[in-house]
């Protein structure tokens, strides 16, 4: 098999993306209550990797991306805070990590509070990270890896456009159970046209 012909562009030295209604940017120290708010909900984490987290939680877990801005390094990875425009309280957080370098691939993710839910925010703030993962971070390939029961997660993934790549039975045991895996995947090639 030969060198892969992928080549990552320099990470940007800052990062903040403005929507009509959301605002992404790196999370830091002061977003931990806030994000506590709704990653500290159990129904919100049913289908997370993690238990209901409080800041401490937060910051223990992803401490080592606050205010990052590149997806190279050990652990390497970006995450972003939703932040409503209209009255500047954080909603969400996306994540880009799991990064190969050599296939110009990474997985997305992303928890938004039930309060901002049925509103089209979440919808509006990954398409925001898609575009960005595409456009200044040159990826070639976004994964995202959700569990069939969670409808929500499900449902912005297609709406995006992405494509149902597999379903793997009973893949892991996860919170008690053994559970199904999903995984959905969009090529840069492919983004110009998602569904609203």
């Amino acid at each position: 098999m030969s060198a892969s012909p992928f080549t990552l562009p320099p990470a940007p030295e800052t990062l903040e993306i403005t929507g009509e209604r959301v605002r992404l940017r790196p999370f830091e120290e002061h977003d931990l209550d806030a994000m506590a708010a709704y990653r500290g909900d159990a129904e919100v984490c049913r289908f997370l990797p993690f238990d209901p987290q409080s800041p401490d939680d937060i910051r223990r877990r992803n401490g080592h991306l606050m205010g990052r801005t590149t997806l190279e390094g050990e652990r390497g990875g970006v995450m972003l805070v939703i932040e409503r425009l209209d009255d500047g309280a954080v909603i969400g957080d996306l994540v880009l990590f799991h990064l190969d370098a050599d296939e110009g691939s990474a997985d997305i993710g992303w928890v938004v509070s039930p309060a901002a839910s049925g509103l089209g925010l979440a919808t509006e703030a990954v398409r925001a990270l898609v575009d960005t993962a595409f456009e200044v971070y040159g990826l070639r390939r976004l994964v995202a890896q959700i569990d069939p029961d969670n409808a929500r997660s499900v449902a912005l993934a297609e709406r995006l456009g992405m494509r149902r790549e597999a379903h793997f039975v009973e893949k892991d045991w996860f919170k008690h159970r053994w559970a199904d895996l999903l995984v959905y995947a969009v090529l840069a090639r492919e983004w110009g046209s998602p569904v609203a």
